[in-house]
């Protein structure tokens, strides 16, 4: 067995899995994708190369030495209830999928009413078969919970709750679709971050990435994205907003990404989620040059979004949404610019003016448009109280 050093550095293990002539190995799932990221002589002596442990979220690349299998399966199921290799590709519209149950093994996926749902439709895990345990040990609450009577037949034994959603693909195969209690409900947009983070590795410049949901204030969540670069220039926040943009619609655009040398891990090789640092001036990822304000009126609404945003400062061409700005917030915009500059301001206009340039640009319009229509004694008493 490699050491603990060789464990955590995927270069160490590749050449420890060469030097001593592996051909089968198992490896968790995050470090399998740091390896699949490695360059593989052609005559390596790994021919299939294990995997699973927590999502898998890239394709092996064209011309590695070995077949990559994906497993998936609870340890309430014997470990593995589902297996497949995966095709070696470049694109894909979707995560690796899963494969099929293994032999003596039934997957079902149900909705809440426990009935089956179609292929393309997403439910939840539920596994039967002989793999099933009997339960929990000293946990007939837990027990009870988790593993029920088979709805579809009843001499087939207990069905395992996974608590995982996933959907059946047209060839059979399964696509993890991510855990339900990891499914992410940010203003009324239900998000699942595994789409995300699909997306996000598909890009030339991204090794790995986790995307999560953080409370920037009490009840405001907002996605941050958490990037391993593969050795390549990262582009700028707008960059890959940009990227994800043309493929994800506007609610599943991360608000940060911060840039991380690895993904920290378990110990037993899976993401640690609860190790991901708070985003912060010196990890994230900016735009690089920031455009700041040139007129006394973009100063100021300068000044108003940053702080809602939870930025330090914010280039006046920046989307306000993309930034991670929504409608609550854009209301409190309007309500702060009101008492700063004395105008009206609707929601509709924040969305179709959502730069700090148009925002300032119609604010100034409007100001205009009052000052014009105010008597001479009006103005002449307005400029007095300004000054």
């Amino acid at each position: 067995m490699p050491d603990d050093d060789k464990l955590n550095d995927p270069a160490a293990l590749q050449s420890w899995l060469i030097s001593e002539g592996i051909t089968i190995s198992f490896v968790p799932t995050p470090m399998a994708e740091r390896l699949l990221a490695l360059s593989w002589p052609a005559k390596a002596p790994l021919r299939i190369m294990l995997t699973g442990g927590d999502a898998l979220h890239m394709y092996p690349s064209p011309g590695l030495p070995f077949a990559l299998i994906n497993n998936y399966g609870p340890t309430e199921c014997a470990v593995v209830a589902t297996s497949g290799v995966i095709p070696a590709t470049r694109t894909a519209n979707r995560l690796p999928p899963i494969g099929k149950p293994i032999a003596n093994t039934k997957v079902y996926l149900l909705n809440e009413d426990l009935a089956e749902v179609p292929a393309g439709t997403s439910g939840e895990m539920y596994i039967g078969g002989v793999g099933v345990a009997r339960g929990y040990r000293n946990r007939p609450d837990l027990t009870a919970e988790r593993f029920i009577t088979n709805p579809f037949n009843s001499g087939a034994g207990r069905l395992f709750r996974t608590g995982d959603r996933a959907q059946y693909l047209t060839d059979g195969q399964i696509a993890f679709l991510g855990r339900v209690d990891e499914q992410i409900k940010i203003r009324g947009f239900r998000i699942e971050p595994s789409e995300i983070i699909a997306v996000l590795d598909d890009h030339p410049s991204v090794s790995q990435s986790v995307v999560v949901a953080r409370e920037v204030t009490p009840g405001d969540l907002r996605l941050v994205a958490y990037i391993v670069a593969n050795g390549e220039a990262l582009p700028t926040c707008a960059g890959l907003r940009e990227f994800l943009g043309a493929r994800l619609p506007d609610y599943m655009l991360p608000a940060m990404f911060v840039k991380l040398e690895t993904i920290p891990l378990t110990p037993n090789g899976k993401v640690d989620r609860t190790a991901l640092p708070v985003p912060d001036a010196a990890n994230t990822i900016g735009d690089g040059a920031i455009r700041g304000p040139q007129t006394e009126i973009e100063e100021i609404v300068a000044r108003t979004v940053a702080p809602l945003l939870g930025l330090e400062q914010v280039d006046v061409e920046a989307n306000f949404f993309s930034l991670g700005g929504h409608s609550l917030l854009g209301i409190q915009l309007i309500s702060r610019l009101r008492e700063s500059l004395g105008v009206e301001l609707s929601l509709r206009t924040v969305f179709e003016a959502p730069s700090v340039l148009e925002l300032s640009a119609e604010i100034e319009r409007l100001l205009c448009a009052k000052l014009e229509a105010m008597s001479e004694d009006e103005v002449e008493r307005t400029l007095n109280a300004e000054s």
